[in-house]
């Protein structure tokens, strides 16, 4: 029988993201035996994202995917309902999204795509390797431009200003900017005061609520968004049973020392790696997240190629999924906030075994 994976992958979507707790789990089971009132249960899950994010607004969407596409609808559209209603045909306004080339992360489909369901054209500026403050203020005085779309993720490629400048640039000249912020739940008040007119998170990632698109930022702006619900954004709402998993798991976070969560995390982690020091050959240490939130990951040199060891670990049942981003310097990086201790004894035993052969 195939056993449950074991994610040291991080809030990765083709394992299903994360576990979401107890608490979520009754809470989403709960909706799921009654009836609600729609409009009163996003006006309430409105009211707690605002309160939670500090911001002047909030809404949610199906996904963070989805949030991506109705965003840029919101752009072209506002609150108009006819022009809601002839999306993604063209609106007569500006329908142009500027887009750093370095941004346009896949993760499964192209930040790009996501753009073009809305019916906008991206505009990909720079290159991958690196965008400029000249290259981006250039493109966003170029005519027919509707919104600037910024990524803040560990996937984003190259150089580019900082997300203040980025943002500094757009509002120079008045173009409404975009920030998908999907995993950074833990930074929502910071990303928050940077002042985008949409911020884009995801309720599945360290929030661990059911799959939504959780969607902050100015009042005029977020209800562009909603609005979207009566064209394009039909097929992408929120469920009952994924907005009462988000009121339930933003109460958790809410309640949540983060100070000794960390703290927490980080004994957890140092008492990994220094298990997994014993392993033959291998040297384990701490990295950073790239994007600061507030958690180290793993990081184990290996004495042999990485690639076969990530594939025998894969391949093992129950089957144990790493990040593989520094596979070709013969590293493998784990994410263990999510991880049993148990789950963590089954990787060093798998590892153990796999390392006698290197």
């Amino acid at each position: 029988m195939t056993k449950e994976p074991i994610n040291a992958r991080g809030t990765f979507t083709p394992l299903g993201v994360s576990r979401s707790s107890e608490r979520v789990s009754r809470a989403v089971g709960e909706s799921l035996r009654h009836y609600a009132v729609m409009e009163d249960l996003k006006h309430q899950a409105d009211l707690a994202l605002k309160a939670w994010s500090g911001a002047e607004a909030g809404t949610l969407v199906h996904c963070t995917a989805a949030a991506i596409t109705l965003s840029v609808a919101a752009c072209m559209t506002g609150t108009d309902k006819a022009l809601v209603r002839c999306l993604p045909l063209p609106t007569g306004g500006p329908s142009k999204v500027v887009l750093p080339a370095g941004h346009n992360v896949n993760y499964g489909h192209p930040v790009r795509q996501a753009i073009r369901l809305s019916g906008a054209t991206p505009l990909m500026v720079g290159e991958a390797d690196a965008c400029s403050e000249g290259d981006l203020a250039s493109a966003l005085k170029a005519p027919d431009i509707c919104a600037l779309l910024l990524v803040h993720s560990r996937l984003v490629e190259g150089v580019t200003p900082s997300l203040a400048a980025m943002i500094s640039l757009a509002k120079d000249q008045n173009v409404p900017v975009i920030l998908d912020g999907a995993a950074q739940d833990f930074k929502v008040a910071e990303l928050v005061a940077l002042d985008p007119d949409l911020l884009l998170l995801s309720g599945q990632k360290y929030l661990a609520s059911p799959t939504a698109g959780i969607v902050v930022g100015k009042a005029e702006m977020v209800a562009a968004v909603a609005a979207q619900e009566s064209g394009i954004g039909r097929g992408m709402k929120a469920s009952k049973e994924a907005i009462a998993g988000v009121l339930a798991a933003i109460e958790e976070r809410q309640a949540l020392d983060l100070a000794d969560w960390a703290q927490d995390k980080a004994a957890k982690l140092a008492a990994f790696l220094e298990r997994a020091n014993l392993l033959p050959g291998v040297t384990a240490y701490a990295v950073a997240d790239p994007t600061n939130l507030p958690f180290e990951r793993a990081c184990l040199r290996l004495p042999c190629e990485a690639a076969p060891i990530i594939a025998a670990l894969k391949a093992s049942n129950p089957a144990i999924w790493v990040m593989e981003d520094r596979a070709s310097r013969g590293e493998i990086l784990l994410e263990s906030v999510m991880l049993s201790v148990a789950e963590e004894d089954l990787i060093l035993q798998r590892l153990a075994v796999l390392l006698r052969d290197c």
